[in-house]
């Protein structure tokens, strides 16, 4: 996929179903965290500053995320302040009110939901 840049060098919004190369970085991240652990669901966000920060669900006696909200948790932890976007692979048909709420917290301007396969499910803009 060509990257999607302006020359000023500012990402250009992608249409539905297609992906910036950064976005694009981030389902690559995801779909990996997804993979190495087996579970349900892999996500991966990208912070303010470019960081890009991968997780997959937590799902212990004593403790209960979902990948989302262990990706931006890692990114708090490393000092984010806010979100560019934020990338869910998932089987379901939406993103889960909860880890939708982690990813507001901190401003994401873009939560992309994307099936196992890579296809972008749904796209929606956040308030950054």
């Amino acid at each position: 996929m060509p990257d999607q840049t302006s020359p000023a060098g500012s990402a250009v919004p992608a249409t539905e179903g297609e992906l910036t190369a950064e976005d694009a970085k981030l389902v690559t991240l995801a779909r990996g965290a997804r993979a190495r652990t087996g579970g349900a669901e892999g996500a991966a966000v990208r912070d303010e500053d470019g960081r890009t920060y991968a997780a997959a669900t937590v799902s212990l006696p004593s403790l209960r995320l979902t990948a989302l909200q262990a990706a931006v948790a890692a990114a708090v932890s490393s000092g984010a302040q806010g979100l560019e976007a934020a990338v869910v692979v998932s089987t379901a048909d939406d993103v889960d009110a909860a880890s939708a709420a982690a990813a507001a917290d901190l401003g994401s301007a873009a939560l992309i939901l994307v099936g196992p396969d890579g296809a972008v499910r749904s796209r929606t803009r956040g308030g950054n």
